[in-house]
């Protein structure tokens, strides 16, 4: 009997899509991104939750983009203005948003046409060393609902 919970249990685990994938201390939640055309720019979404001491977020590559870049946005006066950034701090025992009118990823240069249900593969690079790899979820635009106990 417990045989066949277990064997129930790994086939949901199989079918169920990731939404937390983790390396070292950083835990990457529910990483997503929108749909966008071949040859132009798309965006990457998640939550980076450290769970040790302090890092930074320095590099991410995906095979989909000719390059990627970290932005963060502001507000000032009406205006929305967004800035490059060599490297976003995760803060010990914090969390880090990328989302919409915060920190953002830009895969510049797609080498394909995203749509949603497509997924797109990246490796995250820390300053600690540590490289997670995360699949973004591309979804109808909206974001994904939060994962059980994660506010947004």
């Amino acid at each position: 009997m417990k045989q066949m919970f277990a064997a129930a249990a790994l086939a949901v685990a199989a079918a169920t899509p990731l939404t937390a994938l983790s390396a070292g201390t950083v835990e990457v939640l529910q990483p997503w991104s929108r749909p966008a055309v071949a040859g132009t720019t798309g965006i990457g979404y998640m939550v980076l939750a450290n769970h040790g001491p302090a890092d930074a977020l320095e590099k991410v590559e995906s095979p989909l983009a000719a390059r990627v870049e970290m932005h963060s946005s502001s507000m000032s006066g009406g205006v929305m203005t967004m800035r490059r950034e060599d490297r976003v701090p995760v803060p010990a025992g914090g969390r880090t948003t990328f989302g919409p009118g915060a920190y953002h990823l830009m895969l510049i240069g797609l080498t394909r046409t995203l749509k949603a249900g497509d997924q797109a593969p990246a490796t995250l690079s820390f300053a600690s060393g540590a490289k997670v790899k995360v699949v973004f979820q591309v979804t109808d635009g909206r974001a994904p609902a939060p994962m059980a106990g994660m506010a947004r």
